[in-house]
């Protein structure tokens, strides 16, 4: 019993009722606050931080005590992330795969392996419309790190870019990574999904299968949320002002959304969005304004929200067929938006 208990036995055994259920009623609070160890329910552990450029928020129902240094576990295992593949840091694993010469190599941790595997795995089966080294275009329209000043290219320039682009020439072997043409990786729209799955993966190891990991809008969830029930998440409408388009249920699943309806320059009319398409060179013009996928890990529907986007409805809904990926997409249309899905996300839309 703890102290509390037994000062409330000792003040019952004296006759002061009034006292003692004073402190009950105190002791209850504490119960609900996850603050005495009570065996009210399970401790609802938040932790929330800034890394890789982006937030991050962890909500874990603990059935058992989680160790105290959880949130520092976690920082951590972000940071190993974020030191390999960041493009802002000079001594990333990256930065130092984009200065190599042309034919020499570099040893790779297994995280930025793992990574390039996803990669490779999803250009090939998206027939390149997804391509981590589409950074020359994406520098050239404007959406790189550097802000451009709203210009559209010249023909000769996107194809000067376009022959500085192509995943087929980068190599992995035995952890050795090396270039046949002097590209340059940047593997953003992975990377956060991999941070997502470093920290399950982490939760699961620590025996707390109960929780929901999000990292720059990207989450993987396990178990049951703190009432016990499956995680309701809710699929946003691809508008400047956030509104909610449907709630789904999801659990032992990870989930990534894509849209081009943010970030984007308008030029005589013509509206130039910040996802390029890899094989013209171009933003993508077609109506599909939002693409939610759910994959068994978060990398791998990072990279697939991405190419999906890129695809576009028709390209992406017989992809997403073709491979049984549950995938949810809005497409603007003039009264607002429609909304399509695959046939491996259906049981995801019932009420």
């Amino acid at each position: 019993m703890t102290s509390v208990g037994n000062s409330i036995l000792a003040l019952t055994l004296t006759g002061l009722r009034q006292r003692a259920s004073f402190l009950l009623s105190a002791l209850a609070i504490f119960c609900l606050l996850g603050l005495a160890g009570c065996d009210s329910g399970p401790e609802i552990i938040k932790i929330s931080g800034s890394k890789m450029g982006t937030t991050y928020n962890i909500t874990v129902v603990a059935d058992q005590p989680a160790p105290n240094d959880l949130a520092e576990r976690i920082d951590a295992a972000l940071d190993v992330v974020d030191l390999s593949m960041s493009t802002y840091k000079t001594e990333s694993e990256i930065s130092r795969f984009n200065a190599l010469s042309v034919n020499a190599s570099q040893q790779i941790s297994a995280d930025f392996a793992h990574v390039l595997n996803v990669s490779e795995s999803v250009w090939q089966q998206s027939n390149g419309a997804f391509d981590p080294t589409v950074g020359p275009l994406v520098d050239l329209w404007g959406f790189g790190p550097v802000p451009g000043d709203n210009v559209v290219p010249t023909d000769d320039q996107i194809d000067a870019a376009l022959a500085a682009i192509g995943y087929q020439h980068v190599q992995l072997a035995d952890g050795q990574l090396a270039k046949s043409s002097p590209v340059r990786l940047d593997l953003s729209a992975v990377a956060k999904g991999y941070a997502v799955d470093q920290v399950a993966d982490l939760l699961e190891m620590l025996a707390l299968p109960d929780y929901l990991v999000e990292v720059g809008g990207e989450m993987r969830l396990s178990g049951f949320n703190p009432k016990g029930q499956p995680w309701r998440i809710a699929v946003e409408q691809p508008t400047v002002i956030p509104q909610v388009q449907r709630i789904i249920e999801l659990g032992d699943v990870a989930m990534a959304t894509s849209g081009d309806y943010r970030n984007y320059f308008e030029v005589d009319g013509v509206r130039y969005a910040h996802t390029i398409d890899p094989r013209t060179g171009r933003p993508i013009n077609h109506s599909l304004a939002s693409v939610t996928v759910l994959a068994p890990t978060c990398a791998e529907a990072d990279a697939w929200a991405t190419a999906l986007t890129v695809l576009g409805e028709e390209q992406g809904l017989a992809v997403a067929e073709q491979l049984n990926l549950p995938v949810y997409m809005l497409v603007k249309v003039e009264a607002g938006f429609k909304a399509v899905s695959s046939s491996a996300f259906a049981p995801y839309l019932t009420e």
